[in-house]
C-alpha cells in the first residue's frame, strides 16, 4: 500500500489534551510515591520519571523543574485533603456540632492520615519556610479549611446561645489539638493510632461543648 505522503494525521485536539493531563497526574502521582520511598531532597526528576516508568525526557517536558513538579504534587496532596473535609461536611447536614464533628472526624481518615500521607505532610512542612511557592501553596489551602473550621465553630456557639466573637480562638485550639495529634502519630510517640487520637479530639470538643456531647460520639472513644 503506497504510503502517505503527507504522513500520519495529527491526532484531534481534544486527545492531545486529555493524553498530556493522563501525563502529568502519572507524573505526579509518581512524585508523591518517591517522596514516600526517597525523601523530598531524594526526590528528582529521574527517580519520579523512572517510578511513573516513564523517561526523564517527558518528566522535563512538562514541569521543566524538580521545583515545578513537587509544587504540583503538594497541590495535589492538598486537593485530596481538601476534598475530603469538604465531602465530610456536605454530609454532615446543617447541625453545627455535626458539623464540627465532620471536619474533625475528617482528619482522621485513611485518605489524609495513613502513613504514606504523614509522610507527604511532613516532608513538605519541613520545606515550607525556606522554599516561598511551597509556603504560598499551603497558606491557601490551609486557609480554606481555617475559615471553614471557624464558620463551623461559630454557628455552634450561635446556636448555644454563647458569644460568637470566640470562634476564632476556639478553632484555632481545635486545629492546634488536631495538628499536635498528627505529629504523634506521625513520630509515633504517645497518641499513635488515628482512632485513639479522635477519641482524644472527642474528649476535648466535649470540654468545650458539653451541651452537644452526644453529637461528638462520631468521634468514637
Amino acid at each position: 500500500m503506497p504510503q502517505d505522503p503527507a504522513g500520519p494525521l495529527p491526532r484531534p485536539r481534544k486527545e492531545r489534551t486529555e493524553n498530556a493531563a493522563r501525563r502529568r497526574v502519572q507524573l505526579i502521582e509518581a512524585a508523591l510515591r518517591s517522596i514516600v520511598r526517597n525523601g523530598l531532597p531524594g526526590t528528582t526528576l529521574a527517580t519520579v520519571a523512572r517510578e511513573a516508568g516513564l523517561s526523564q525526557g517527558v518528566a522535563v517536558f512538562y514541569f521543566q523543574t524538580k521545583e515545578g513538579l513537587l509544587a504540583a504534587a503538594l497541590e495535589r496532596h492538598y486537593e485530596r485533603y481538601e476534598a475530603n473535609w469538604r465531602a465530610a461536611l456536605a454530609q454532615a447536614g446543617t447541625d453545627p456540632a455535626a458539623r464540627l464533628a465532620a471536619m474533625v472526624r475528617a482528619d482522621f481518615q485513611p485518605e489524609v492520615c495513613s502513613r504514606e500521607a504523614q509522610i507527604v505532610w511532613h516532608a513538605f512542612w519541613g520545606e515550607a519556610s525556606a522554599r516561598p511557592l511551597f509556603n504560598q501553596i499551603a497558606d491557601r489551602f490551609d486557609t480554606h479549611r481555617s475559615e471553614a473550621l471557624e464558620r463551623a465553630v461559630a454557628a455552634l456557639l450561635r446556636d448555644l446561645g454563647r458569644d460568637a466573637g470566640q470562634a476564632r480562638a476556639l478553632a484555632a485550639g481545635i486545629e492546634g489539638l488536631t495538628d499536635g495529634l498528627w505529629l504523634q502519630i506521625y513520630l509515633a510517640s504517645g497518641i499513635t493510632d488515628p482512632a485513639e487520637a479522635m477519641a482524644v479530639a472527642r474528649l476535648f470538643l466535649v470540654a468545650l461543648f458539653p451541651e452537644r456531647a452526644a453529637a461528638f460520639a462520631v468521634l468514637g472513644g
